[in-house]
């Protein structure tokens, strides 16, 4: 068992705050349809399809050192070709017209010295996204690090992993500060590495488990910890919360990052899609832990009214 499954598997064995419903579990799982498991990125509103393989693998990298938090009010949403985009795919869409404008966004080089006020227009939209600062410090201090430690290249990063996704994982957490993603619940280290998680998963995936995506052990990669994952999970009742932890997320209360509450949520989200993953394996051999994430978070974007919220944190983790 990997440390991301056996850490937080002491959690949801400890928990006070989150459940997993396992009846629920078992009833969606025997309905989950493989053929509408697509790559979320291939719904992504920006083709980045004619891009070379090396710009590839660095748009995909870039994306995942950026994307996170999202949610505020008013939500900060990108403008392209007239439509209007929020979240992941309106940080897609920035850095995709990025691209298009300036031609130069996904050289690392340029991006450890990248001025604010180009970042800026780079995340222009209506509204200011969250962590704006954070981002571009964060943006500076990754392409400093790619340049100064694998030639600006992502390929080179690829290469040192020796085609095994658990070494990259650890190169990325070793390397880029600002990917660790791990917090203390109990006197114990749990760790959730989403971003480089996604990260892994997306190479894996884009490239067909061929040429930069030929990457052995991928079926150890969980789910990605997010805010829309657990927000689903708990609409199809697979993840059910005490009455006051379902009154701070219903009244939109911030759960601190590193918080009991928090922590839980997103330990018992990777542990609802493994377990998920398990029992949809029984009809559906191949099927890995990654593309039922996609699954569920490519459900997250049809919005209802009735949805409740999703818990808010403020974090660069996701």
């Amino acid at each position: 068992m990997n440390r991301i499954l056996e850490t937080t598997k002491f959690v949801v064995d400890h928990a006070d705050h989150v459940r997993i419903n396992h009846d629920r579990l078992i009833e969606f799982a025997g309905t989950f349809d493989h053929g509408s498991a697509t790559h979320w990125l291939q719904a992504a509103p920006f083709d980045f399809s004619h891009f070379s393989d090396e710009e590839k693998l660095h748009f995909l990298f870039l994306f995942n050192v950026l994307s996170f938090c999202y949610w505020g009010e008013p939500k900060w949403t990108v403008h392209y070709q007239n439509k209007k985009y929020d979240g992941a795919w309106g940080m897609i869409l920035a850095l995709g017209r990025a691209i298009e404008e300036e031609g130069d966004l996904l050289n690392f080089d340029t991006c450890s010295r990248l001025p604010k006020e180009t970042f800026a227009s780079v995340l222009r939209g209506d509204g200011e996204i969250p962590l704006f600062e954070e981002r571009w410090s964060i943006v500076q201090e990754v392409g400093k690090i790619m340049v100064e430690q694998f030639d600006g290249k992502v390929s080179i990063l690829l290469a040192r992993a020796d085609g095994d996704a658990h070494i990259l994982l650890d190169l990325i957490d070793k390397a880029f500060p600002s990917f660790f993603d791990a917090s203390i619940y109990k006197n114990q280290t749990i760790f959730f590495q989403k971003r480089a998680q996604l990260f892994v998963a997306d190479v894996y995936q884009i490239f067909d488990g061929k040429s930069f995506g030929a990457l052995q052990k991928v079926d150890q990669i969980t789910a990605c910890a997010d805010y829309k994952l657990p927000q689903i999970l708990r609409k199809f009742d697979i993840l059910q919360y005490t009455k006051a932890l379902s009154q701070k997320i219903d009244s939109q209360q911030e759960l601190p990052h590193g918080s009991v509450e928090e922590i839980e949520i997103r330990a018992h989200t990777i542990w609802a899609v493994e377990q998920l993953t398990n029992e949809i394996k029984k009809r559906l051999p191949h099927i890995q832990a990654f593309q039922v994430n996609d699954h569920l978070w490519l459900a997250t974007q049809e919005k209802f009214s009735i949805d409740k919220p999703y818990h808010r944190t403020r974090t660069t983790a996701y």
